[in-house]
């Protein structure tokens, strides 16, 4: 007897595997998905420019990086003792302006360059709702805190996401026209924009997506995990204290049906081989000076070594 329903999710015609170079982008669940990538030692780079909620911000970025616009001091503003920029995410914020600038424009070059060589993007997209600086009428990554009287809050419509996308694609497919796209919604429900608004946002969000394109497509996937996140992990046991996040259970989960549908399964061989070691490097012994222990990190250390020599790139 079934007590869940359960989500069918085709296998990618172009599965990742430790050859792959990835490019994550988008919402705070980019970064889950990420931290999986980065603890199985896939090749994998995640928000250069921080956490970023909207298709439209998300578009601006990728054609900054497309055509390689460089950030100049237009493009910054002071508040609170610290430079930010509208486009990035406060975390990028800096005391210092030049410093700002910097940091800025060297994600714009390696971005440029990890697109070039990236085999895989995934762009996690969050919300529909915008706000716009009233000043300069452009529509803004973050609002670093400023009041909100200088913004006006709106909510994009299908049409204009789809567009949005569209720019995205081609920006990023003349830079390499070979390169496989995942695209996913966020599980994470935006209810400060309130319960039905959310519901409105993330519908707006499924309706330019998949108008956008045909994901028979071989170079175009689809992950549901949004429709994971609220079918079948409908319990508040795979929330986080807010209600609002998955929690690890919930990231496991998903990521568990990603790697069986987005992963070559001539991976998993190396990812257990990998998860062994990440697992022994963890372990802590009650008397490191033993010659039990000794033993044990030296078993450890040839794994390592070994791995290695199979795929260079991986460093613990």
């Amino acid at each position: 007897m079934q007590f869940r329903t359960q989500i069918t999710i085709s296998k990618s015609n172009n599965p990742i595997d430790y050859n792959s170079k990835i490019l994550s982008i988008g919402s705070c669940f980019a970064e889950n998905m990420a931290a999986k990538f980065d603890y199985f030692k896939f090749q994998n780079e995640t928000n250069p420019f921080g956490i970023i909620f909207n298709p439209v911000s998300i578009e601006k970025l990728f054609d900054r990086v497309s055509k390689q616009d460089l950030f100049g001091e237009k493009d910054v503003f002071f508040h609170n003792e610290r430079w930010h920029s509208y486009e990035v995410h406060s975390d990028l914020s800096n005391s210092d302006r030049q410093e700002l600038l910097e940091s800025l424009n060297k994600a714009i070059t390696e971005t440029h360059k990890q697109i070039k060589e990236a085999t895989h993007i995934i762009i996690t997209y969050g919300t529909s709702w915008i706000y716009r600086n009233l000043e300069s009428e452009e529509i803004v990554a973050n609002c670093h805190k400023v009041p909100q009287k200088q913004f006006s809050k709106e909510l994009l419509s299908a049409e204009e996401i789809q567009k949005s996308i569209q720019n995205t694609i081609e920006a990023i497919q003349a830079l390499n026209p070979n390169i496989n796209f995942i695209f996913t919604i966020s599980p994470v429900r935006h209810i400060k924009d309130g319960f039905v608004e959310n519901q409105l946002s993330k519908s707006h969000l499924f309706t330019a997506l998949h108008k956008t394109f045909d994901f028979r497509l071989s170079t175009f996937d689809y992950f549901p995990s949004y429709e994971i996140m609220m079918d079948e992990l409908r319990d508040y046991r795979f929330y986080n204290e807010d209600m609002l996040h998955p929690n690890q259970i919930a990231i496991d989960y998903i990521w568990k049906l990603f790697s069986e549908s987005h992963i070559s399964e001539d991976s998993f061989s190396v990812m257990k081989e990998v998860d062994e070691i990440q697992k022994s490097l963890r372990h802590r012994s009650f008397n490191p000076e033993s010659e039990q222990h000794q033993k044990f990190l030296s078993k450890l250390q040839q794994k390592i070594e070994i791995l290695g020599q199979k795929l260079p790139h991986i460093k613990f």
